[in-house]
C-alpha cells in the first residue's frame, strides 16, 4: 500500500517550479515524518505533462530528481487540467471535459510520464480524472463523444503497457455536482468499459458528500465489476445545524473553487453561498476540503467518521484491494484566516501532520509505504 499527498496544493504550474515545491515542501515534509521515503500524488499541468512526455531526458532529469530527495510517484492527479490555484477557478476545473480529444491527450501524456517516474516495487501506476463531465449539458452526442475517448484511452494504455512493461490504470473520481456524482451512476457508466484499465478514484469527501454508505458503495461497484483503482483521503465539512452555523459558514465561502452542498434531506446547491441564501434544509455536507488531523470551527464537523468507516471496508472487503492512497487537502490557501497556514514551512506542517493521521489510520489495517 502506497501512502502520498498530493501536489495539487501548489501552483507550480512548470518542471523549474515543480522541482522548486520538492525542496519547499516535500522534502521538510518526509523529514517532519521522519520518513525514508514520502510519496508524492503528483500533479503536472497539461503544459508540463506534454513536455514531459515527449522528452525521455526530461523524464529521466525529474525521476533522478525525486530519487535523490528520497521522493516516490505511484499516483497522478489528471483531474485539474491547469491554473488550479488561480484567483478564481470553480467551474473551469472540469475543461476540457472527456468529450474533448485534449483530455484524452493530457491523460495518455501523464500515463507515458508515469511508467518513467514509478519505482519498481509498485504493482501498477494511476491516473485520477474527472468524472467524465460537468452535469449540463449533456446529450447523446456528448455521451457518444466520451465513450470513444474512453476507448481510445484503454487501447492507448494497452499499447502503453505493451511497450514499457508498466500498468497504468485511470480512475474517475465521483464528484458533487459532476455527471458522476456517486457510486449509482459509477457503476451504470462504467461498468462497459475495459476496467483491466479503467476504474473510479474513490475520493471520501465526495463519498460522504453523496451522503453514500461506504460498505453499500463499495459493494455496489463491485457487483458492477468497476475496481477502485486509487483513494482520495479527503473529509469534507460538515453542519448539522446550518442556521445556527451561518455565520461560521459563512467564513468558508470564498471563490477560488466550488463547494457543492449537499442536504441529508436531498435539496443541493452547486456552491456554499448559494445553499446559505437558499437556506436548505440541514444536515449538510460540503464540499469543502478539511485538514484530516485538525477540527475546522465549531460548531461544524467533519466527515472522518465516512473516512474511517471507508478505510475499514476498503481494506477488508473481499476481492482485489486497491494499493493507491492519496490525501488530498488542496484548499490549505483559502482556509478562513485564523486556519490557513502562515507560510511554507506552517503548510509543511500541517501536510505532515496530515500524512501522520492518514499513516496512523492506514497502519491497523496493512503495511503502509
Amino acid at each position: 500500500m502506497h501512502l502520498s499527498y498530493c501536489t495539487n496544493v501548489h501552483p507550480a504550474e512548470d518542471l523549474a517550479g515543480i522541482i522548486g515545491q520538492l525542496d519547499t515542501y516535500a522534502v521538510p515534509i518526509r523529514r517532519r515524518l521522519g520518513s525514508g521515503v514520502l510519496g508524492l500524488g503528483l500533479w503536472l499541468a497539461a503544459p508540463a505533462a506534454a513536455e514531459l512526455a515527449a522528452s525521455p531526458q526530461a523524464r529521466r532529469r525529474l525521476r533522478r530528481e525525486l530519487d535523490v530527495r528520497g521522493l516516490e510517484v505511484v499516483t497522478l492527479n489528471g483531474f485539474p487540467y491547469e491554473s488550479f490555484q488561480a484567483p478564481v477557478v470553480k467551474h473551469a476545473v472540469y475543461f476540457p471535459d472527456w468529450t474533448s480529444p485534449d483530455r484524452l491527450d493530457y491523460t495518455l501524456n501523464l500515463a507515458r510520464v508515469l511508467t518513467d517516474l514509478m519505482p519498481d516495487s509498485a504493482g501498477y501506476g494511476s491516473v485520477s480524472s474527472l468524472p467524465l463531465a460537468w452535469r449540463t449539458p449533456w446529450d447523446p452526442g456528448r455521451a457518444a463523444a466520451a465513450r470513444k475517448h474512453l476507448d481510445e484511452l484503454a487501447g492507448g494504455l494497452a499499447r502503453l503497457a505493451a511497450e514499457t512493461g508498466r500498468t497504468v490504470r485511470v480512475g474517475f473520481e465521483p464528484e458533487p455536482g459532476c455527471l458522476i456524482e456517486n457510486t449509482t451512476q459509477a457503476a451504470a457508466l462504467l461498468s462497459e468499459v475495459d476496467t483491466r484499465w479503467l476504474g473510479v478514484c474513490l475520493d471520501l469527501a465526495h463519498l460522504a458528500c453523496a451522503w453514500e454508505e461506504p460498505g453499500e458503495a463499495l459493494g455496489r461497484l463491485r457487483s458492477a465489476g468497476v475496481p477502485v483503482v486509487k483513494v482520495q483521503v479527503s473529509a469534507a465539512l460538515q453542519a448539522d445545524d446550518p442556521v445556527a452555523a451561518a455565520d461560521v459558514l459563512r467564513a468558508y465561502a470564498e471563490p477560488r473553487f466550488l463547494h457543492q452542498t449537499r442536504s441529508a434531506l436531498g435539496p443541493a446547491a452547486d456552491d456554499l453561498d448559494a445553499a446559505l441564501d437558499q437556506r436548505l434544509p440541514g444536515p449538510w455536507r460540503i464540499h469543502y476540503h478539511v485538514p484530516l488531523h485538525a477540527s475546522p470551527a465549531a460548531p461544524l464537523t467533519s466527515t472522518i467518521p465516512v473516512l474511517r468507516a471507508a478505510v475499514h471496508e476498503l481494506r477488508t472487503a473481499p476481492g482485489p484491494r486497491c494499493e493507491h492512497f492519496d490525501v488530498e487537502t488542496y484548499t490549505w490557501g483559502v482556509l478562513p484566516p485564523e486556519q490557513r497556514p502562515a507560510d511554507a514551512a506552517g503548510l509543511a506542517d500541517g501536510i505532515a501532520a496530515e500524512l501522520a493521521f492518514a499513516r496512523d489510520l492506514l497502519a491497523g489495517q496493512a503495511a503502509v509505504r
